[in-house]
């Protein structure tokens, strides 16, 4: 098989982050020897972002597929582990003016059997995912995965979210799907035809929505996340890991 170099759009205090999670684990474990060294294994990982295999990862590392499954379910479980709660998610949110609430559903392979993970509004396969994000679009807080057939709605009460910003009387901006969720998350007005100040309420409330957006773009920047190949068990683990590697960097 021939293998040649690419390249990976992420930064290499990244990779260095991840090499140090991994070194950490491997003096607590004791672990002696293995086929890859530390920054290799980050590196590996690092490489899965783009989308590869698990069989093309294996052969242009020169392992196993077997062994290079594990290495990248053993590397993200280890930042996964620190990526923030809600509950510590809220003391960075205190010191914010705001914040600004968005979901997303990541794409998944599953059949039409599938109904659970069937979303009607985005028309595929997927997990619900809401964030949190600052006046400026960076990352603060990523919920669990829950089937996409789940409504953002139904996702933000699940976890808690709007007892939590109305226990510290947070502002948040939303989106017209969360309307009636409560009265902290602020909401467009519905209709199409809105004339007056209720449409340039709608047109303010867009452009600070909208910074929002740049957090969910950084998450799916993360090219594996556009299109999920592993158990739907697995994508709250990626998604924490990636929160907690931006968070860190």
């Amino acid at each position: 098989m021939l293998v040649y170099p690419s390249g990976i759009d992420l930064s290499s205090r990244t990779l260095r982050h991840l090499s140090g999670f991994l070194a950490g684990h491997r003096r607590r474990m004791g672990s002696r020897w293995r086929r890859l060294t530390c920054g290799r294994q980050a590196m590996l990982v690092l490489a899965q972002r783009c989308g590869d295999t698990y069989a093309r990862l294996a052969a242009g590392f020169r392992i196993g597929i077997v062994t290079a499954y594990r290495y990248i379910r053993e590397a993200v479980d280890l930042p996964a582990a620190l990526a923030p709660t809600l509950e510590q998610a809220m003391t960075t949110v205190r010191m914010k003016a705001y914040v600004i609430l968005d979901g997303t559903v990541l794409s998944i392979d599953r059949i039409a059997a599938d109904r659970p993970y069937y979303s009607v509004k985005k028309k595929y396969h997927g997990m619900n995912v809401q964030v949190l994000a600052d006046p400026a679009g960076r990352l603060i807080w990523a919920s669990d995965a829950l089937p996409g057939a789940t409504r953002d709605l139904t996702a933000v009460r699940v976890h808690g979210i709007p007892a939590a910003l109305a226990a510290d009387d947070i502002k948040c901006w939303a989106g017209k799907a969360y309307q009636g969720a409560d009265p902290a998350i602020l909401c467009p007005d519905r209709g199409e035809h809105l004339r007056g100040w209720r449409r340039r309420h709608n047109r303010d409330h867009a452009k600070i929505r909208s910074l929002g957006e740049r957090a969910m773009a950084i998450l799916k920047s993360w090219r594996f996340l556009r299109k999920h190949r592993c158990s739907t068990t697995r994508i709250t683990a990626v998604v924490r890991a990636v929160l907690a590697l931006e968070l860190a960097t």
